[in-house]
């Protein structure tokens, strides 16, 4: 049974942007003339209330499947999309009294309401609820964060079929990019969990914190085999994607040495399981890749300099997959790393670099693949008014570290994604702004292998998404 998500009707974008430019008008008038009492605003928030926005964007998406676009195969498609995102956040410290253990006590609901214009399929809308608690008492401090992520939307997975009829040429498009999967993927009917648990104590130079983490995704589309109908007048899913659900669940702790009062030196252990959803025998084959695994990590975190905030994490990992795992090896060694280095060039530039590399298991089942993400922020606060923002990012998923016992060449992969992305921000009062972004994808393979060679420009793809959005805060 199809499921079709709400759609939601929104105001023309001219009209946000002439309310815009009146109210700008309005705040240059008010402020040339000589009044005997400051201005205040019709509506003032009480210091619990965090935040209370609007946001309205207009954005295009030249590739919504990231397909490779080529003759003979399945012809890129693209869509007109409307978002429309309002934003509440509370923040419940300031009412409990007189303390001074709770710092934050964080509530915030941020749906985002999403209309693909051209593709009713591909519309969702995204309930997003974060919360955090953070506090200390003498020596101890903690906190704790939860992002919670609910997509209503199509519960049919993409297909990457030129047609269902019969005699169809379709064996070219299913040997598309990995990323090609997890851009329509985050738009399908889904739950996932994100949640951080932090304790400290600290003894002079010394301190321990124990932590844990989890990461969770519960895939809700259906499930078909992806094959021609198998009995007469029945459905034909060929070129279907299937999603399987998976998790990681970790904890451990730190021990830390303080170089200085704003460096210090970590060592830390954690002891974790993937999971990952087997699909039914009907649907593919029933072998997951879940397992166990422990890591030692050392890291070091804290400003070095006085321009530079650093957190870098990193250390050998040992696994071990249960026994239906497709790999030869199933306990072998790998690495995990992170890294979030920030550095202040000025009042007004900041430049950013985040990294991560770990083993995970795929949303499309069967094998587990080595993820590497690199990337690079610039913010500029030219005026008052304006502000530019760059960014540019490395994405490589390679499959073959897992050693597959199984032979195809769908094991046979390794693809990278290369972004460059550029936004501009007008500020024109306090409550209103408005952004024009754009962003440009390459998908590439990276694979060598003699055995894809005939079909390695289908995992190649182009994507462009360009936006236009205003906001206003009250």
């Amino acid at each position: 049974m199809k499921h079709y998500p709400s759609r939601l009707y929104t105001i023309p974008m001219a009209a946000v942007l002439a309310f815009a430019l009146d109210a700008s008008a309005a705040d240059q008038t008010a402020a040339n003339q000589t009044v005997a009492t400051p201005p205040s605003d019709f509506f003032t928030k009480p210091n619990w209330l965090t935040d209370l926005s609007l946001g309205v964007k207009e954005g295009y998406d030249d590739n919504l499947l990231l397909v490779a676009d080529k003759t003979p195969g399945l012809a890129a498609k693209s869509s007109w999309i409307t978002t429309v995102s309002p934003k509440v956040g509370f923040n419940f410290a300031p009412l409990i009294g007189d303390q001074k253990v709770l710092q934050t006590l964080s509530l915030s609901y941020t749906p985002d309401f999403n209309l693909y214009h051209d593709d009713s399929q591909e519309s969702y809308n995204a309930h997003r609820v974060a919360n955090s608690v953070k506090g200390s008492a003498g020596d101890f401090s903690f906190s704790g964060d939860n992002a919670f992520l609910y997509n209503d939307g199509s519960r049919t997975a993409p297909i990457y079929a030129v047609s269902q009829a019969a005699g169809a040429n379709n064996s070219l498009d299913k040997n598309r990019s990995a990323y090609a999967t997890a851009v329509p993927r985050e738009r399908r009917d889904q739950i996932q969990d994100r949640t951080s648990l932090v304790f400290q104590y600290d003894i002079d130079k010394f301190f321990i914190r124990p932590t844990a983490s989890l990461l969770y995704y519960d895939l809700m589309t259906d499930w078909h085999k992806a094959a021609a109908a198998t009995v007469p007048g029945g459905p034909s899913w060929v070129g279907y994607q299937n999603y399987a659900s998976r998790a990681d669940v970790n904890g451990g702790a730190d021990f830390g040495y303080k170089v200085t009062s704003d460096l210090a030196l970590t060592l830390g252990y954690r002891y974790g399981h993937q999971y990952q959803q087997a699909f039914t025998p009907t649907v593919d084959s029933t072998y997951h890749s879940s397992s166990d695994y422990q890591r030692v990590l050392v890291g070091v975190e804290g400003t070095p300099l006085s321009w530079l905030n650093v957190k870098v994490l990193g250390g050998p990992d040992f696994r071990n997959y249960n026994d239906t795992a497709p790999l030869n090896d199933k306990n072998y060694n790998t690495y995990y790393g992170e890294a979030l280095l920030t550095a202040t060039i000025s009042k007004d530039q900041t430049v950013s670099f985040t990294y991560k590399q770990w083993q995970w298991v795929s949303s499309t089942g069967k094998c587990p693949y080595f993820e590497s993400t690199y990337i690079l922020n610039y913010h500029w606060n030219a005026t008052k008014h304006w502000g530019f923002d760059l960014t540019g990012k490395y994405l490589e998923s390679d499959y073959t570290s897992g050693s597959a016992a199984e032979a195809g060449t769908s094991y046979l992969r390794d693809d990278i994604q290369y972004t460059a992305g550029a936004g501009v921000t007008y500020t024109f009062n306090k409550h209103l702004s408005a952004n024009v972004s754009y962003a440009y994808d390459l998908g590439r393979n990276n694979e060598d292998a003699a055995a894809i060679a005939a079909t390695a420009g289908y995992r190649n793809f182009d994507h462009q998404l360009v936006s236009l959005g205003v906001q206003y805060k009250f």
